[in-house]
């Protein structure tokens, strides 16, 4: 299968994703030459690993099966999931186990903290689960986490990609006002897409929540991303654009959909290495401070780097 390196292999009899466990199998691509990573060996890489584990932590890194979770260990950049390793919603494309999440772990805001001080990251990305079971869809575990790393290392900056909150008046409120330096909200994929890869969420309503971030913090940066490969138009790409635009969103980052297992969505096609290097440039025209689009880019791919790149495209436009 496509998975590069399977960290989270689920050993019990629970399948986890029961909604796609009776789902005939898809017909997977064969990855072309340019998806290509190393295997994870260095002794960073496992120090890592230790301090992940120590902390009772649960990493996105792991649960997505990313393909860049060697090269990035092995720098210590982990990208934290919180919440639990369970989500409410059901997307076609994503890894992360699906069912019923456990209650929140009340000393996680402090695990993350304390890890995010071990591994001495400069910029650290916390994301999370889907929590529609509760009422402010996790927003101030969210925000709890923000403040304990600020509390814990003060020079960190802060980067969250978060649900969409639907239907969670004043979730969004409580998650800004913990003001972390970057708000991230995937949109994941084209709005004709949704139905069949994104069925939970509501296109418009992410486009509107990164829109909100900005009438609420005109100075928090904003990041949205989407995964090509599923079916997609070209034209239907540069519309996403112009609507995130719209938003004033910073930043946007594009990657190769890769199906994690035969009951997923299937990779439609693979998007050429020069078809991303075209989408950046347009992303750039259109006024994206920074537009990162490659086979392998994900959402926190290089972060503390593209955080560096915002804030000095930002005092250029400033004229500072």
């Amino acid at each position: 299968m496509v998975t590069i390196l399977d960290t989270v292999t689920d050993r019990t009899t629970k399948p986890r994703h029961p909604e796609k466990a009776k789902r005939p199998d898809t017909h997977v691509l064969r990855k072309p030459a340019w998806i290509r990573v190393k295997a994870p060996v260095s002794p960073v890489y496992r120090e890592t690993v230790d301090i992940v584990r120590q902390n009772g932590l649960v990493t996105v890194c792991e649960e997505a099966g990313c393909p860049n979770i060697g090269e990035c260990w092995s720098k210590k950049h982990a990208t934290f999931m919180i919440m639990g390793d369970t989500c409410t919603r059901a997307c076609a494309f994503c890894n992360v186990r699906t069912g019923l999440p456990e209650p929140l772990d009340a000393g996680e805001p402090g695990k993350v903290a304390d890890a995010t001080a071990a591994l001495g990251l400069t910029h650290v990305v916390v994301t999370s689960v889907d929590r529609d079971d509760l009422a402010d869809g996790g927003a101030g575990h969210i925000a709890d986490t923000i403040l304990a790393i600020r509390e814990r290392s003060p020079g960190t900056t802060i980067e969250v990609l978060t649900p969409d909150f639907l239907r969670k008046d004043g979730a969004l409120e409580i998650v800004v006002e913990a003001r972390p330096d970057v708000f991230n909200h995937n949109l994941e994929t084209v709005p004709s897409n949704y139905l069949t890869v994104r069925p939970g969420a509501r296109y418009f309503h992410s486009i509107r929540l990164l829109q909100r971030v900005k009438e609420l913090d005109p100075t928090m940066f904003t990041k949205s991303g989407i995964m090509v490969g599923l079916g997609e138009e070209r034209n239907e790409v540069l519309q996403l654009m112009d609507d995130l635009r719209s938003a004033d969103v910073d930043f946007l980052t594009i990657g190769q959909y890769l199906q994690p297992t035969r009951k997923h969505h299937p990779v439609v096609r693979f998007v050429e290495p020069d078809e991303f290097k075209a989408f950046e440039t347009i992303g750039r025209s259109k006024g994206f401070h920074l537009v990162a689009s490659s086979p392998l880019t994900r959402s926190s791919y290089h972060a503390g780097d593209d955080f560096e790149k915002l804030r000095a495209a930002r005092r250029q436009q400033l004229g500072n």
